[in-house]
């Protein structure tokens, strides 16, 4: 009875340190832009089961707290149950122009600064509308002469001096245009004559599709208002109010004549490189990531990011990576994605740099957005075109890879690491150092339970000499990442390894699989390792056969090893 007692003391402790080292905070703002007068929501969300409650007192210089609030939800984890805290709290700001908002200690863990614009200019007040004094709507869009299919930011917002207990938005759409809702409502407090208002704000992205006059519908409140303290406690009764905003009409202007084609109507555009390779190399991939900055559109009127083609050099590209957000009363967008390289030949490349044609409805012009040319040389390749290299994990290979092109695209300085690190680093060594002795007693508690059965697992099941060597385990992301981005040698001893038992060469590879298009990939791979094969071909060929399905196997034993030397030599 002591030995189960002292195990599940042992799993208790183990379970505590699992989730104090498991613990996370993260922190955002409802809102990165606001106006003098207005307020924005920081929220901060953390794991810690006990002492999670952020401290806030470093935002007391910048600004004075309306009011907090907290939520717990339970919800399934990597590792089971995990309970999520949210604190908010409301933030008035005490002056304007960019405020930063320091990293917050939660429970032992930091959360990342963020950065609060405050307009000197207070917002303008809403136009007069149909409605109870305590409770109005008001409708505006961020440009009332926009073009043909410029994304025009299409706001609704609800103003309650009283507690609002339940109700509706409805926001009509118009006859020729398109109206879609962007993002979540979001709630603030604005002062007004005096006054202070909860605002309840609504998005919407108004598309045009035709020039000439365009009504837009009323926006309608009906709802119920908490008028006494007693309503606004319990939620319950309270009356009844309707607010309607004015209808307006927006000129639409049409597509300029001297207007680039395709139409791409915005605010702004800028272009970057996030990260760009130093080299290239034969048969290896190499990763450009390109960035685009885009404000007055959303995800949908952007035109597919694309680099041109390259003489000698395969361009592989990533799904784009959009971040979307609401600012100014207008839709904004940050567009990333990542290329990767192959080339098939050594000597010069060149890449020209991305153009994106757009016109600028601020300045009625058309405008360009470019990025500069790169060039290489290309390099003997490592591997498949080169010498012989050291074998190396493929899926470790991919790892570094990744690793780098993340240090490349967000370089932090050396000196940027908080002291609260050297901690954490005490605390993981604490916890392994822990877990090594806690799973050696328990080894040695069961040792001594079951000493037969100890030794009877002891026996080995292979004759001796003849170890079964484990076959690898990689699912089909991490087998087109290799594809992709691996060298020749590396894609082959992953491909033997995948098999069970791992096959001895190629030749026994090539017997093994039971699909004919894997069957002739291989040989093109050992072509392009060996025979001077199409490297790219190859490529191509193993993309389209192994990464949908994986390895197809023959049912039956693996084939007796040959006495003979194998043909085509395994690398490394």
């Amino acid at each position: 009875m002591s030995r189960y007692l002292l195990k599940f003391a042992l799993f208790l402790l183990l379970a505590g340190f699992s989730a104090g080292a498991a613990a996370q905070a993260r922190a955002w703002l409802d809102r990165t832009s606001i106006r003098a007068g207005e307020t924005a929501t920081l929220n901060v969300e953390t794991t810690a089961a006990v002492g999670g409650a952020p401290d806030f007192a470093p935002l007391a210089a910048n600004f004075e707290t309306v009011g907090t609030s907290s939520d717990t939800r339970i919800e399934p984890g990597p590792h089971g149950m995990v309970a999520r805290t949210r604190y908010s709290v409301e933030l008035r700001p005490l002056r304007s122009g960019r405020i930063q908002i320091p990293g917050l200690n939660v429970a032992g863990a930091r959360t990342q600064p963020l950065e609060l614009y405050v307009e000197a200019a207070a917002a303008p007040p809403p136009e007069p509308a149909v409605g109870a004094s305590d409770v109005f709507i008001d409708a505006v869009p961020d440009d009332s002469n926009p073009y043909v299919q410029q994304a025009v930011g299409w706001v609704v917002r609800l103003y309650a001096s009283s507690q609002v207990l339940g109700g509706k938005i409805d926001q009509a759409v118009p006859d020729g245009a398109s109206l879609t809702k962007v993002g979540d409502d979001v709630q603030y407090q604005r002062t007004i004559n005096g006054q202070l208002f909860t605002v309840v704000e609504r998005r919407f992205l108004l598309v045009p599709e035709r020039s000439g006059a365009l009504t837009m519908p009323a926006a309608v409140f009906e709802g119920r208002v908490g008028t006494t303290l007693i309503e606004q406690l319990t939620g319950s009764g309270g009356d009844a109010r309707r607010a309607v905003s004015r209808t307006r009409s927006l000129q639409v202007r049409p597509v300029p004549a001297d207007a680039p084609q395709p139409w791409l109507p915005l605010r702004s555009l800028t272009l970057s490189y996030r990260s760009t390779p130093q080299q290239l190399r034969v048969g290896n991939s190499a990763s450009v990531i390109v960035e685009a900055s885009v404000d007055g559109a959303g995800l949908a009127q952007m035109p597919e990011l694309q680099l041109p083609p390259m003489d000698g050099v395969q361009v592989f590209a990533d799904p784009v990576q959009a971040d979307e957000t609401f600012v100014g009363g207008r839709p904004r967008v940050k567009l990333t994605r990542k290329f990767s390289l192959v080339p098939s030949r050594e000597g010069e490349v060149r890449l020209e740099g991305l153009r994106l044609d757009w016109w600028d409805v601020t300045a009625r012009a058309a405008r360009t957005a470019s990025l500069p040319p790169l060039s290489w040389t290309v390099g003997r390749g490592i591997g498949g075109t080169g010498s012989a290299a050291p074998a190396v994990n493929p899926a470790v290979a991919a790892a570094r890879s990744d690793a780098a092109d993340a240090a490349s695209a967000d370089p932090a300085p050396a000196d940027a690491a908080p002291a609260g690190a050297v901690h954490k680093g005490w605390a993981i060594a604490a916890v392994l150092f822990a877990l090594l002795w806690l799973g050696t007693l328990v080894w040695a508690l069961q040792l001594r339970a079951q000493p037969r059965a100890a030794a009877a697992s002891a026996a080995p099941a292979a004759a001796p000499g003849q170890a079964a060597a484990a076959p690898l385990k990689l699912n089909l992301p991490a087998l087109r990442e290799l594809i992709d981005r691996g060298d020749f040698d590396h894609i082959a001893s992953v491909l033997r390894g995948l098999a069970s038992p791992p096959a001895a060469d190629d030749d026994e590879l090539v017997e093994r699989l039971a699909d004919p298009a894997q069957r002739d990939a291989v040989q093109a791979l050992r072509r392009a390792r060996w025979g001077g094969g199409d490297g790219v071909a190859a490529r191509n060929r193993l993309r389209a056969a192994f990464a949908a399905q994986g390895p197809q196997w023959r049912q039956g034993a693996a084939r007796s090893a040959s006495p003979l030397p194998p043909l085509y030599p395994p690398a490394g």
